[in-house]
């Protein structure tokens, strides 16, 4: 049995997230390989309760970064890790460096909770649970903004300040450069074309490791 994949896609809302999931899918397919899409929050019938919670109900912070990591867990239990035991990929719409990024950048919660939080949650025998490869598109707060005014509801999430995702964008820089290689980022304001040759060398690189 080959072994499975485990991608995650990151980046600031506006980034494009949707659009290159749904490439990326396809690119998979393509080439022989059915994979798990999924997201976060959310994947599984209790994460997707959580999910609605957590975009559209005020709460604590310390509440909002419990609930992000219990819907993980139970999707990690109930999707990822059966798919990856069974040889699948697996692609993931955000995991643990959302948390990060947001409840740890933008709401300024900090790392330490959230470090005991990943390692309870995603630790194994074998070490950290983390995806293989994380894409991150990264672009300008102002493409950011622009993308998202586009006349649909926002969440509470979305609707937050400009300063709330200089520090989310912030700290999923910051993220990258300690990932040793897992996290990539990719330059999300340039054209289709551009961003799809990359992750179509990330997808060969992938398989090869």
């Amino acid at each position: 049995m080959s072994r499975g994949r485990f991608v995650s896609l990151e980046g600031l809302d506006g980034a494009g997230k949707s659009t290159h999931l749904a490439w990326l899918t396809a690119h998979l397919r393509g080439r022989g390989i059915e994979p798990v899409v999924t997201r976060e929050p959310g994947g599984t019938p209790l994460g997707e309760k959580l999910r609605e919670l957590l975009l559209h109900e005020p709460m604590h912070i310390d509440t909002e970064a419990l609930l992000m990591f219990a819907a993980r867990r139970e999707h990690l239990a109930q999707v990822i890790e059966p798919a990856l035991a069974a040889g699948r990929w697996v692609v993931c719409d955000r995991f643990s460096d959302a948390s990060f990024a947001y409840q740890g950048g933008g709401r300024e919660l900090g790392v330490e909770r959230l470090a005991a939080l990943e390692h309870w949650v995603q630790a194994r025998a074998d070490g950290l649970l983390q995806p293989d490869m994380t894409l991150l598109f990264d672009i300008p707060l102002e493409v950011s903004r622009a993308r998202l005014a586009n006349g649909r509801e926002l969440d509470r999430f979305e609707r937050e300040q400009d300063a709330f995702f200089e520090r989310v964008r912030a700290a999923y820089l910051a993220r990258e450069a300690a990932s040793s290689g897992r996290i990539r980022r990719i330059d999300a304001s340039r054209s289709l074309a551009e961003i799809q040759a990359d992750l179509a060398l990330l997808v060969q690189q992938l398989e090869a490791a």
